[in-house]
């Protein structure tokens, strides 16, 4: 299957879901190509043929956006250089769950979650390390005995009650023999924010952006972006602003058409900071404002009152 028709199915089965999905985002070098959202659960989804052409630099890039978004990065793909990806197994690159679609629609059209995860050594489940423990304390098991009927060591069970995951031999036979569903599903849109402090935004490292740095002197909290439609995500504490960078002319309508329908589906508006002062008040939704005007702007109302009387212009 051809990597279009991948994207379209994948947006086929968040739409079925009930999700919000963007188009698909046809813009060369950027770092997904679908943004979704239902309620508060936000993906952004890179679809591949191959999984193994995901980059570390792929991986980080969407990790940076899914923070500044509050949402959730995820791959689907269909295949990796030695096999075809299992339906009922969620992969993972640098921290990021990788599924098939055909997992996707199990565990959103059926509600038939994965329960297996595939890590270096193999294919592993993921245990109820509470239950676990609590069944064997309260009936008296000793860890030899569970160890020996699950055929590991005591070590590993007791890695197994602080979260470990398990070998699906092993945790069957201990399933079976504490009788109790401690098999637990895989949620592949769990995914833990990465502490990036102020100091690891590039806002200080590109001194030639005068817009994002007067962005975070007016007061707004600025997360910039690479390889995405939008150059920074801006936040205030009540509205969340796409914002991107003019500099380069034959993008900006591009740009400003994608971070509008983007924006929309997070609820947020876009801006596109551009040069000079163009005739146009807003490109579909997105507003068009000059870098002069940006600078002659003292508080963080000032931006938003600009914002308000643009967006709707013709």
């Amino acid at each position: 299957m051809g990597r279009n028709e991948l994207i379209n199915t994948t947006r086929a089965i968040l739409a079925k879901a009930g999700f919000d999905v963007s188009s698909a985002l046809n813009i060369r070098g950027i770092c997904f190509d679908i943004v979704a959202r239902l309620d508060e659960k936000i993906l952004i989804v890179k679809v591949l043929s191959n999984i193994d052409a995901f980059s570390k630099e792929n991986a980080e890039e969407m990790k940076t956006l899914a923070d500044a978004l509050g949402a959730t990065p995820l791959v689907t793909g269909e295949r990796s250089s030695s096999s075809t990806l299992e339906t009922g197994i969620v992969y993972s690159r640098f921290n990021i769950s990788i599924v098939s679609n055909e997992t996707l629609a199990d565990l959103l059209l059926e509600d038939a979650p994965p329960f297996i995860f595939a890590a270096p050594g193999g294919l592993y489940v993921k245990l109820d390390s509470d239950l676990l423990k609590r069944a064997r304390e309260d009936r008296g098991i000793s860890l030899g005995t569970l160890a020996e009927t699950a055929g590991v060591s005591r070590r590993t069970i007791q890695m197994y009650e602080s979260g470990m995951g398990a070998m699906i031999d092993a945790a069957l036979r201990i399933e079976e023999y504490l009788d109790l569903p401690i098999i637990e599903p895989i949620d592949p849109f769990t995914f833990k924010s990465e502490e990036r402090g102020k100091e690891d935004r590039a806002v200080r490292d590109t001194p030639d952006l005068f817009a994002l740095r007067q962005l975070s002197h007016l007061g707004f909290d600025v997360f910039p972006v690479v390889r995405s439609p939008f150059e920074a995500v801006t936040q205030d504490g009540r509205s969340l602003m796409l914002t991107g960078l003019g500099s380069d002319e034959s993008k900006i309508v591009q740009k400003a058409i994608v971070a509008s329908e983007i924006s929309k589906i997070m609820d947020g508006f876009s801006i596109m900071i551009v040069e000079h002062r163009r005739e146009r008040d807003n490109i579909d939704g997105t507003v068009v404002m000059s870098n002069e005007e940006l600078k002659k702007m003292d508080a963080p109302g000032d931006l938003t009152d600009l914002v308000a009387s643009r967006r709707t212009r013709k």
